[in-house]
């Protein structure tokens, strides 16, 4: 059963966009807002609207809430190929591997690293959503490396306030088609939900602000290994980024890849490794750092290209 609600717009929120005004009135995502207002369930004044639109204090919004979705609830089970790189009585940190979720989510059937944390006599902090625990950051399923995990409470609010404050280093290994002009650069695009609802995303005027810093650190005659630092942390946001830049990783079919060169490759997914998480530790105060060698596969095309010359 729909729920309908018909409320005005504060004046504490005059001026602000229309997805955010909603997001913050309703208690939803900024991304569940858009796709409601794509989908036409918002009126403004009685009428439709564009999510970028700014709101008038006063305004009187109609929005149509779908039925609440349950939240999956974690099964514990191991995680083939997931490997501990260090635990403490705080944090947990791992090298997740390819097929792997970060958390359950409505819609994924297969392994996360919350449940296979669990599945191993690992405990994880109880703040937050029950589905994502511990939870404080995430990879995209078929993206590997390294990713912490929050145990005691506290690690998880220093850990949580670090992500959104940005002081965490997050860098990446990316290989990307042909050679990125400049070698070493920064793309400064903002990133939305795809204008098409297919759940991709794309660079969007008036998207959230989305920042990626890379680095040439081996060129090949077909594509080039990156280095790849994130200053904003979006859903996609280097495949997006480097899509919009023409240079899509390898193997990344969603955001235009050459299914050619993939193939060459033998690559099956997006050539992209988290290789490597520094922050400070959330009760020590001291800096630390992770790091993950690329696995097999990924490693596997750049031999190939290797031996190209």
């Amino acid at each position: 059963m729909t729920d309908t609600r018909s409320l005005p717009v504060p004046d504490g929120l005059e001026g602000e966009r229309l997805d955010a005004a909603l997001a913050r009135m309703f208690g939803l995502s900024r991304s569940r807002a858009a796709d409601l207002i794509a989908g036409g369930d918002v009126l403004v004044d009685g009428s439709p609207a564009a999510k970028s639109d700014r709101v008038q204090g006063g305004a009187w919004l109609e929005v149509t809430l779908p039925p609440p979705v349950s939240a999956p609830v974690p099964r514990p089970e191991p995680v083939p190929g997931m490997t501990i790189l260090h635990e403490d009585t705080d944090i947990v940190v791992v090298n997740k591997p390819i097929g792997v979720a970060a958390h359950p989510t409505t819609g994924w059937t297969g392994p996360t690293v919350l449940e296979g944390l669990l599945g191993t006599g690992h405990t994880v902090a109880t703040s937050g959503a029950a589905e994502r625990q511990g939870i404080v950051h995430r990879l995209d399923a078929n993206t590997t490396g390294v990713m912490v995990v929050a145990k005691s409470e506290i690690a998880y609010s220093v850990l949580k306030r670090a992500f959104k404050e940005r002081t965490v280093d997050k860098r990446y290994h990316a290989l990307v088609q042909g050679h990125p002009d400049p070698l070493r650069g920064t793309i400064d695009a903002p990133i939305d939900r795809h204008p098409s609802g297919d759940g991709r995303f794309a660079v969007v005027a008036g998207g959230r602000p989305s920042v990626t810093h890379y680095d040439t650190i081996e060129a090949f005659r077909a594509a080039s290994l990156l280095d790849v630092k994130l200053e904003t942390g979006r859903t996609h946001q280097i495949r997006v980024h480097m899509a919009a830049v023409r240079h899509p990783c390898v193997g990344d079919l969603l955001y235009g890849a050459d299914p050619v060169l993939s193939r060459r490759l033998e690559v099956g997914r997006q050539w992209l490794h988290a290789v490597r998480l520094g922050f400070e530790h959330p009760t020590e105060g001291r800096w630390v750092e992770f790091h993950a060698d690329p696995p097999a596969d990924l490693a596997h095309a750049l031999d190939i290209l290797r031996d190209e010359g």
